[in-house]
């Protein structure tokens, strides 16, 4: 029996209440579930990278999200280089708008074609549908209560000072 192996990948920068989402649901779909921090070129990132990864851990232990979730950081090559190296066949991405999908069906195809990786997006719940760790950045950076936006690891973090980083 082969085993069914998926990557969430997003820069997580900070990790939100709607990316929980998706790994608590993704993870119950699949036997392994790699959440991975990437960089994003096209993004000045508020928190390092190790950073992103130990507050997504602390918030994926804290939600109680079960099933076997590995948390790794990429940011050297292609995504479909990392998906090949963990034996996964999928890529699973949060899609809240129209906008999302338009941005992330051009890539689900040449990954497609590059590596024989589909992607499979999960709409959120309609709670989180309007997040994103845009606005969560810019919230905090004018010293508003992110808290309903994010995990508790993540507001502890914030609350700290973290927010000039």
């Amino acid at each position: 029996m082969s085993s069914r192996i998926a990557v969430v990948p997003g820069s997580f920068d900070p990790p939100t209440l709607g990316h929980l989402d998706v790994i608590r649901r993704a993870a119950s779909l699949y036997d392994q579930l790699h959440v991975l921090v990437v960089h994003n070129p096209g993004k000045e990132a508020m928190l390092p990278i190790a950073q992103r990864q130990s507050l997504l851990e602390q918030s994926i232990a804290e939600g109680g999200i079960e099933g076997d979730v590995v948390v790794a950081s990429w940011s050297m090559g292609l995504l479909v280089d990392y998906a090949t190296d963990v034996g996964a066949g999928v890529l699973v991405k949060g899609i809240r708008s129209q906008v999302d999908v338009a941005y992330e069906t051009p890539m689900a195809i040449v990954n497609r074609h590059l590596a024989h990786v589909e992607t499979v997006f999960l709409l959120p719940d309609p709670a989180h549908a309007l997040v994103s760790s845009s606005l969560v950045r810019q919230v905090a950076s004018l010293g508003g209560d992110v808290s309903p936006y994010v995990p508790a690891a993540v507001a502890r973090f914030l609350d700290t000072g973290a927010r000039g980083i």
